[in-house]
């Protein structure tokens, strides 16, 4: 009758999803039932009113697959996996949340740090190898990197020539800060930037280097005054480029609840943030509030972030650390792993993780290395990104 929604043609294993049937296609990869969860979108679409429903922090998992995984919303997601994707721990430490925030990886070394940090305790940067790391679960040794001086609760970082540019939040008066840190011994440092025209910022969170211009873009969230790290906010939340020569700074985009990852498409037109203002304090989530990522159009003189438009939200948790592959897709990390998004927005996949990730990094081609607090994740597929490798 008029009105009706198309139901599945197809044969009876198949899944409809954009009109399209693609679970054979699925059924071509290695270790489908182990590795892949199809997500039925039109059979999900109604879920009844006696259904279990979820709140932000709870992920979505309707077949109850063992994490960590790959989560297919659209067929585009199986060119980003490959023929034979993987996802494993490589390291964990139950009692030390030594994978937080900040990776960064070497494409020399075939390494990178990562760091956590508390109020009381400056961060522990630490480094893990990916040199010839067998197959299945493992638990890589990780060591500090003794940076010096250190870098105050170092929460976000990126490559910058032949160094590091770390972000540091800065702890109790000790001011936030962008900081070059050479990755080799003698692990020594040089902050290039503390202040807004005399003026501390409230936390630095995120970096990213322009891939054309290569000046430098942060995001200043005031999330160091909500849990207890940093004084009340002096500034808006907003976000600043640097040009790391002439060392001139300017407010580029503002308007948010609290901006945090950043990242470029491989042209650099395209910015994009993600506001992350569900996330009040500590564990706590204020559902009404954005959990969203933002897109802008560069602007080719001045690089400020014009037209703003919504790219997309994300139904768990927040979006924190941002990557971009080769094709510009967009890799959020979220409350449940990375969820992945093509530059119109739609939802691919997700590699799921079942508990919250901050960030997440490519390691060269094909690889990715995402943290989970106690956990460092590596993924195998076919994505990659442009490097701005390490000299």
């Amino acid at each position: 009758m008029p009105g009706d929604l198309p139901k599945s043609t197809g044969p009876k294993d198949s899944i409809t999803i954009g009109g399209e049937l693609f679970v054979p296609r699925v059924g071509s990869l290695e270790n489908t039932k182990e590795h892949v969860q199809v997500i039925d979108v039109l059979g999900l679409s109604v879920l009844g009113s006696d259904a279990t429903f979820r709140n932000v922090t709870t992920p979505f998992n309707p077949t109850s697959l063992t994490a960590p995984f790959f989560q297919i919303w659209n067929e585009s997601f199986l060119d980003i996996l490959g023929p034979n994707p993987s996802v494993r721990i490589i390291a964990e430490r139950d009692d030390f949340a030594f994978a937080h925030e900040a990776p960064v990886y070497d494409p020399i070394e075939d390494q990178g740090p990562l760091g956590m940090s508390n109020l009381t305790h400056n961060n522990q940067v630490s480094r893990i190898s990916l040199k010839n790391i067998p197959p299945g679960p493992q638990n890589v040794t990780f060591t500090a990197v003794p940076i010096t001086p250190p870098v105050q609760m170092v929460n976000g970082g990126t490559p910058f020539g032949s160094n590091i540019l770390s972000v540091g939040s800065g702890r109790g008066n000790l001011p936030p800060s962008l900081v070059l840190v050479n990755p080799r011994p003698p692990f020594n440092s040089t902050t290039i930037l503390d202040n807004m025209h005399g003026r501390q910022f409230n936390s630095l969170n995120d970096a990213k280097v322009h891939p054309k211009s290569g000046a430098i873009f942060f995001t200043d969230p005031d999330y160091g005054a909500i849990n207890n790290f940093r004084p009340p906010p002096l500034l808006p939340n907003q976000v600043y480029r640097l040009d790391p020569q002439t060392r001139e700074i300017h407010v580029v985009a503002d308007g948010f609840d609290k901006c945090n990852g950043i990242a470029f498409s491989p042209d650099g037109t395209v910015a994009y943030v993600t506001d992350t203002g569900a996330s009040t304090f500590g564990p706590s989530f204020n559902s009404t509030e954005p959990a969203t990522v933002y897109a802008f159009d560069v602007d080719p003189t001045s690089q400020r972030f014009l037209n703003r438009r919504l790219l997309t939200w994300v139904d768990t948790g927040i979006p924190d650390g941002i990557q971009i592959d080769t094709k510009g897709n967009i890799y959020t990390s979220c409350g449940d792993g990375v969820q992945v998004f093509n530059p119109d927005g739609i939802l691919l996949g997700k590699i799921f993780i079942d508990t919250v990730t901050s960030n997440h990094v490519f390691a060269g081609p094909g690889r990715m290395v995402i943290l989970a607090e106690t956990k460092v994740f590596l993924v195998e597929f076919a994505a990659s990104t442009s490097l701005i490798d390490l000299q």
